[in-house]
């Protein structure tokens, strides 16, 4: 069995774009949301084994909403998107700071090998339909027949 580790410090930043988490070993790691979003623990984006493991783009500007204690051994971090099923347990975020150049340079191929990008998807504008002349049917003439 893996060690288990104890936080000391749990913080979010004041733009709650990054999570700062402080171990009883001097363990101290800055956590982007970024990357808690898309290395999430849950079922949704972990799937239920390895193969059904999912590369989530479009993440690039998630905040972190809230950060909830869940008894003595997880947080449960709410993200702007709404996502918020996934439980963060110690040695889960310990191993995601030691990590994290790695996981993050395995993250950026994974998008890369898909056609995925980091930004997310913008809405097109969409023009509205043209109203007619105030005091004028659409026909222009003016009687109100259209």
């Amino acid at each position: 069995m893996s060690e288990e580790r104890w936080p000391t410090e749990i913080r979010l930043s004041g733009d709650k774009r990054s999570l700062t988490v402080a171990f009883e070993d001097g363990g101290r790691f800055a956590l982007p949301a970024e990357y808690l979003r898309v290395s999430s623990p849950s079922a949704e984006v972990q799937g239920h084994s390895p193969s059904e493991r999912k590369v989530i783009g479009g993440k690039q500007d998630v905040a972190i909403l809230s950060v909830e204690p869940v008894g003595n051994y997880a947080v449960k971090l709410t993200f702007d998107d709404m996502h918020d099923t996934g439980l963060f347990g110690w040695s889960y975020l310990y191993d995601l700071g030691r990590e994290y150049r790695k996981r993050w340079a395995t993250y950026l191929a994974e998008l890369e090998e898909r056609g995925l990008s980091r930004e997310p998807a913008r809405r097109s504008a969409v023009k509205p339909a043209p109203t007619p002349p105030t005091g004028e049917g659409s026909c222009g003439s003016g009687c109100g027949c259209h």
